[in-house]
């Protein structure tokens, strides 16, 4: 039986890395500011490394100042706990963005990667507008086990990446653009029917799930390796 804890408000998922690789998360959204605080404080209690996503100021700022030891990153909207028990040497991912209005949604990404054992290095403002700049890049995104790619507009980034490289690429659509954008469908549609291989696409704006899927990619290639 999969052990998980009852905190009447919530199940708590204490197996998950050893059932997963990955360690627990927990989308802050919807959740008042105590029930955060008593889902993180049962973490804290098992000495267990915890990921808080969308996290808002208010609810970051409450844990604080009922000194939780927590960190915060206004950028990501990421909150965490303790510290993740795995190889933190997982393999190197290149995450890039389109433009700076990417850049939350890459910072989900690169430090979500980065908690789960990863080594993530930005490459921003690389996007189609001003391809030379990718291109003045593109020797050091080549060297990564992955790459992430992150784009509003009509989201062409992912497929001139995966043009150019080697390993996979994960794209993300972002809801950064204009109206006939749709708040992210058409980077969505792009990248969903590039004509590159290689491409995979998670959700709008969901730079999370890109950062866990390339963490799951590089996990079990580094078990492959290791057998």
């Amino acid at each position: 039986m999969e052990q998980f804890t009852d905190i009447g408000f919530a199940k708590l998922d204490t197996a998950r890395a050893g059932r997963t690789g990955m360690g627990e998360s927990v989308y802050c959204p919807g959740k008042t500011p105590e029930q955060l605080k008593t889902i993180m404080e049962e973490f804290i209690h098992r000495g267990a490394a915890v990921l808080g996503t969308r996290c808002s100021e208010e609810q970051a700022g409450f844990l604080r100042m009922n000194n939780l030891p927590v960190k915060y990153d206004r950028v990501s909207r990421l909150l965490t706990a303790g510290t993740q028990e795995v190889n933190h040497h997982r393999g190197l991912v290149a995450v890039c963005t389109g433009g700076t209005a990417d850049i939350p949604v890459a910072e989900e990404a690169a430090q979500t990667a980065e908690f789960f054992g990863a080594t993530a290095v930005r490459h921003f403002d690389v996007g189609v507008a001003g391809i030379h700049r990718l291109f003045a890049r593109i020797e050091d995104i080549r060297k990564a086990d992955a790459v992430i790619a992150v784009a509003g507009m009509e989201g062409a980034l992912a497929g001139v990446i995966a043009g150019l490289v080697e390993c996979p690429v994960i794209a993300v659509p972002t809801s950064a653009g204009y109206g006939a954008a749709f708040g992210g469908v058409a980077p969505l549609l792009t990248m969903l029917n590039s004509c590159a291989e290689g491409v995979a696409v998670v959700n709008i704006d969901n730079g999370f799930g890109a950062g866990v899927m390339v963490c799951r990619m590089l996990h079990m290639a580094e078990r492959t390796r290791n057998k």
